[in-house]
């Protein structure tokens, strides 16, 4: 048997008694009865990376509770005594097993549901009768379709459907009014891409360097680049974990790109890496200078859809218009390649920190169009999350009635949940003042 750790020994002594937030994972095969004890106060629960198989009924006693995550255990079915839970908002249960979602299950309170990386074949009709849900995320299961309730959930702002076996998009995706972040990647529905022309660059001729960054598809690394003939020099390496990823299969993510080609506005790639010697996959990238940085930073647990910016940060109204300017430019040229972003937002910009030179990454959740008229209206889903871009970039800026007014327009122009109403990109670039 484990060692008990300090916090399940100190929850058992009853030295918790107050807190707000428990995490637990010590392979726990049995949900901790004390827990229950903490039910006058308790709101965040992440007993993730354990090998709990079931929770009790009596977890509806936890009347504050608005946050589970039950990630990495051994769970089959959504425990139904969650819908019992009466301020339940958030639930994660990533790579946990899970086969069935009972309705039941499913708390009236559900704000954002992630059932990342699970066997999951049918969703129950409740799902779309949760007037509050507003970020879902069903990447890697076993999905052939969504519940048709699901063109009544009208708060909805993110879905996540890469990597299922979804065979036909449902039209009425084109209609949510506030759909601004969505990805159908990896699944038998999504067109295939054309085949990109990529530089293969072998790892005999990188010399990596120091971590960049990190996020869920892989790691980027400063490097050098010993290319024959001399075309090489400092580059940006990003090397993929191999994993699926909130976003959907990271491979799908290389793929579109390098399919969307060289633009100024996007980190794009200079080629695919060859030879690895532990086979991971990766890109070469241009490397951007080194006090460029993302505008924002991604959205929290209360923020649920939304990024959180630093509170310190001002941008001027030039500034903030070449963001957003540059920005549009990015997705117009996506858009022009068959492909949707799918993930436009201030934590996924690079900018200059100053003048509003700005670059738009991270493909996890690109994906290819489908034809006809669907992909018109998915495409406008796109410029919601602009125009949630621009008013923010907005709100930034110090107060100035006469020079934003133009620019708060165009941003209730793209906000509008007629979706049909919005404009396209080209109709954005041509309505920004210069």
């Amino acid at each position: 048997m484990p060692p008990i750790s300090p916090t399940l020994r100190a929850l058992r002594r009853g030295d918790l008694a107050g807190v707000r937030e428990l995490r637990i994972s010590e392979g726990l095969t049995e949900f901790p009865a004390e827990i229950l004890g903490l039910a006058d106060t308790l709101e965040v629960l992440d007993l993730s990376g354990n090998a709990l198989a079931d929770l009790p009924a009596e977890i509806a006693r936890l009347g504050r509770l608005r946050v589970l995550f039950c990630s990495g255990n051994r769970f089959e079915r959504l425990p139904p005594a969650l819908g019992g839970c009466p301020m339940l908002s958030q639930i994660g249960f990533r790579a946990a097993g899970l086969r069935e979602i009972p309705g039941e299950a499913l708390p009236a309170t559900l704000r954002w549901l992630t059932l990342t990386d699970n066997a999951i074949a049918h969703l129950p009709d409740a799902l779309g009768r949760r007037p509050l849900l507003q970020k879902l995320m069903l990447a890697g299961n076993r999905l052939r379709s969504l519940p048709p309730t699901l063109a009544g959930a009208e708060r909805l702002e993110l879905l996540r459907i890469s990597a299922n076996g979804i065979e036909t998009l449902p039209a009425w995706l084109g209609g949510l009014p506030r759909l601004a972040w969505i990805s159908w990647a990896g699944n038998p529905c999504e067109p295939a891409a054309g085949q990109a022309r990529a530089a293969e660059i072998p790892w005999s001729e990188i010399v990596p360097g120091d971590l960049l960054g990190e996020g869920a598809s892989g790691r980027v690394h400063r490097a050098l680049w010993h290319a024959e003939g001399g075309a090489g020099g400092p580059v940006a390496l990003k090397l993929f974990k191999g994993a699926m990823t909130s976003d959907g299969l990271p491979e799908r993510e290389m793929a579109a790109c390098l399919a969307a080609g060289a633009h100024p506005n996007l980190t794009g790639a200079l080629g695919r890496l060859t030879g690895h010697p532990d086979g991971a996959q990766g890109l070469v990238m241009p490397l951007l200078p080194p006090h460029w940085r993302p505008l924002a930073g991604p959205p929290s647990l209360a923020s649920c859809s939304r990024d959180v910016y630093a509170p310190e940060l001002q941008v001027g109204w030039a500034s903030a218009t070449r963001i957003a300017r540059e920005t549009a430019r990015a997705a117009a040229h996506l858009h022009g390649r068959g492909f949707l972003h799918g993930d436009l937002y201030g934590h996924n910009i690079l900018w200059d920190g100053s003048a509003g030179a700005a670059v738009l990454s991270d493909f996890g959740a690109a994906s290819v169009l489908p034809p006809g008229d669907l992909a018109a209206a998915l495409l406008r889903t796109e410029v919601l999350a602009w125009g949630l871009l621009l008013g923010e970039l907005l709100d930034l800026c110090p107060s100035d009635a006469s020079a934003t007014s133009v620019l708060r327009t165009l941003e209730a122009a793209c906000l509008q949940a007629d979706v049909a109403a919005r404009p396209d990109m080209t109709e954005i670039l041509h309505a920004l003042p210069a």
